[in-house]
C-alpha cells in the first residue's frame, strides 16, 4: 500500500513543528526518516498513525485521505511502534501480542485458533517464542521492544510505522530486526538515528531539518558529505561497506563540520 504525505503542517501551541512536508513510501518500500533531534520525524509519523491531527495537508493511503477512514479500518491497515511505549503492562507476553488482533475482533470476542497461530508466528519472528508466558513487566527494555514489534506484526497491517525501533536493542538484535524488516517487504515508514543502519535498510531516505524535508532519494544519493555537514553538523566521509556494498559513513569524531 502506497503512503503519500502532501504539504503536511503540524503545530503545537500555535507554532509549526512540521511545515510543508512532502514524502512518499511506495508499496512494499522501506522509507526512512532521518534528521537531528527536533527535526520533526516523530511528528510526521504520528500523523500517519493518527496520534496527531495535521493543521494542514493530508496523508493518503493508496490514494485515500486518511481522515475519511474509520478508526477500525485504519487500525487494520496501519500498525505503529511509537517511541512512547508502555512499560507497566500487568499481562503476559502472549496477552500483549494478541492485543494486535483487536482490530479484527468484535467487542468481547475471545481469541480463537487463528489468533493464537498468528501470535505464535509473530513471537517466533522476533525471537521470543519461548517467552509467551512471561510477565511483560519483567522483561528488559530490549525484550519489551521485540514484544511490541511482535504485537505490530500480529496486527497484520499493510503499513508499518516504526519510530526508533532499534532503541534498547543490542547489536545482534538490531541486525536481526533490520533483516526481519527487509524480509517483510511491507510498506514501512521508519525513523532511525543510526545513519548507517538507515543506509543499509531503506530503499528511500527523507532527510528532515527544522520541520522540512531537505533531501529525498536513495541512500547513496542522499547521504553526501555536504548534506551530513549542513544538516547534522558533522564531518564525514561516505565510502562503500566492504561486506554489503551499502553506503558506509565514517565520522570524524575529533571535530565537527
Amino acid at each position: 500500500m502506497k503512503v503519500e504525505i502532501e504539504d503536511l503542517h503540524v503545530g503545537y501551541a500555535g507554532r509549526d513543528v512540521v511545515a510543508g512536508v512532502h514524502l512518499v513510501a511506495a508499496e512494499g518500500e522501506i522509507a526512512g526518516l532521518v534528521g537531528p533531534n527536533g527535526s520533526g520525524k516523530s511528528t510526521v509519523l504520528r500523523t500517519v498513525y493518527r496520534h496527531l491531527r495535521p493543521t494542514a495537508g493530508r496523508v493518503l493511503l493508496a490514494g485515500t485521505d486518511l481522515r475519511t477512514l474509520s478508526v477500525g479500518r485504519t487500525a487494520r491497515q496501519i500498525a505503529a511502534l511509537p517511541q512512547e511505549r508502555g512499560s507497566d503492562f500487568e499481562l503476559t507476553v502472549a496477552e500483549v501480542v494478541v492485543m494486535g488482533r483487536t482490530p479484527y475482533k468484535r467487542a468481547f470476542a475471545g481469541d480463537d485458533l487463528r489468533d493464537r497461530e498468528i501470535v505464535a508466528h509473530a513471537l517466533a519472528a522476533v525471537g521470543m517464542a519461548r517467552h509467551a508466558s512471561r510477565s511483560f513487566s519483567a522483561l528488559s527494555g530490549g525484550e519489551r521492544q521485540r514484544i511490541l514489534l511482535a504485537r505490530a506484526f500480529a496486527q497484520d497491517p499493510q503499513v508499518l510505522v516504526l519510530d526508533e525501533p532499534t532503541n534498547h536493542l543490542d547489536i545482534q538484535h538490531q541486525v536481526e530486526l533490520l533483516a526481519l524488516l527487509r524480509a517483510q517487504r511491507r510498506t514501512t515508514l521508519i525513523s532511525l538515528h543510526d545513519l548507517n543502519a538507515a543506509a543499509s535498510l531503506c530503499d528511500r531516505l527523507h532527510v528532515l531539518h527544522r520541520g522540512a524535508v531537505v533531501a529525498s532519494g536513495p541512500p547513496r544519493a542522499v547521504l553526501t558529505p555536504d548534506l551530513l555537514a549542513e544538516v547534522f553538523g558533522v564531518r564525514a566521509a561516505v565510502t562503500e561497506h566492504p561486506l554489503t556494498g551499502d553506503p558506509l559513513i565514517a565520522f570524524d569524531h575529533r571535530r565537527t563540520a
